[in-house]
C-alpha cells in the first residue's frame, strides 16, 4: 500500500482506482523529493553536482578540463575563487596556498626592499600549479614582482644503452632490381653493445 493512502479517508483504500493512483503519484512525489534534495545540495559548493559545478565555473569564466581535473579539485578551485577577496596579507596568501597545495608544501617570502614576492612550492600537478598562479596574480599588489621557486622533492633516474643494426642494401645499379618489387634495403637484427 502506498504511503499517500494514509492521507486519504479510509474508505478510499477499498477503491482500486485510488490505490493505483496513489501508487503512481508516490513515484512522482519521490522523484520530486529527490530533485528538491539535489537542488538544496547544489546550493553549496562542497555538495554540488558536476552540473552545478560546471555552471559555477562558467559564471566565473573558468575553463575546466574534466578529463584531467577531478571533481574534488574543481570544488577546491571554486572555493578558492569565491574566498579570494581583499584585503590581502601575507598570512592570507599563505593560508590560501596551504588550502590549495597542502600544509607546509608552499612558503611565501617577501623582500620589501627589492619589492619581490617569492613562493617556493612543491607542486606536481599542473592544474594546481595554474590555480596557485591565478591566486598569486589576483592577490599580490601591483608594485611587487612575483618569483616562483619550484621545490620538488623527487629523484630522476637516467639509464642508457647502445644498440647497433646492420643494413644490407639490395638496390644496385645495372642489376635487375625493380622499384616496388624488391625492398631498397633490409635491416639486420638489433644487437645491444652496452
Amino acid at each position: 500500500m502506498s504511503k499517500l493512502m494514509n492521507y486519504l479517508p479510509p474508505f478510499y483504500s477499498e477503491i482500486k482506482d485510488f490505490t493505483e493512483l496513489m501508487s503512481t503519484e508516490e513515484v512522482e512525489v519521490n522523484a520530486l523529493r529527490a530533485a528538491i534534495d539535489r537542488l538544496l545540495d547544489d546550493q553549496f559548493v562542497m555538495t554540488a553536482s558536476e552540473r552545478s559545478i560546471k555552471r559555477r565555473e562558467q559564471m566565473l569564466g573558468i575553463q575546466a578540463d574534466p578529463a584531467t581535473e577531478s571533481l574534488e579539485f574543481r570544488r577546491l578551485r571554486l572555493i578558492n575563487r569565491y574566498s579570494t577577496k581583499p584585503p590581502f596579507t601575507i598570512r592570507f596568501l599563505q593560508e590560501r596556498l596551504n588550502s590549495l597545495v597542502g600544509p607546509g608544501r608552499a612558503t611565501v617570502d617577501v623582500d620589501p626592499r627589492n619589492f619581490v614576492l617569492s613562493i617556493a612550492a612543491d607542486i606536481d600537478n599542473a592544474s594546481i600549479f595554474k590555480e596557485v598562479e591565478h591566486t598569486v596574480r589576483t592577490t599580490i599588489p601591483a608594485n611587487l614582482v612575483y618569483q616562483q621557486k619550484t621545490a620538488l622533492t623527487g629523484r630522476i633516474g637516467i639509464s642508457e644503452h647502445i644498440t647497433t643494426r646492420s643494413i644490407h642494401r639490395q638496390m644496385r645499379l645495372g642489376t635487375t632490381w625493380r622499384l616496388g618489387v624488391v625492398p631498397i634495403s633490409e635491416a639486420g637484427p638489433e644487437v645491444i653493445i652496452k
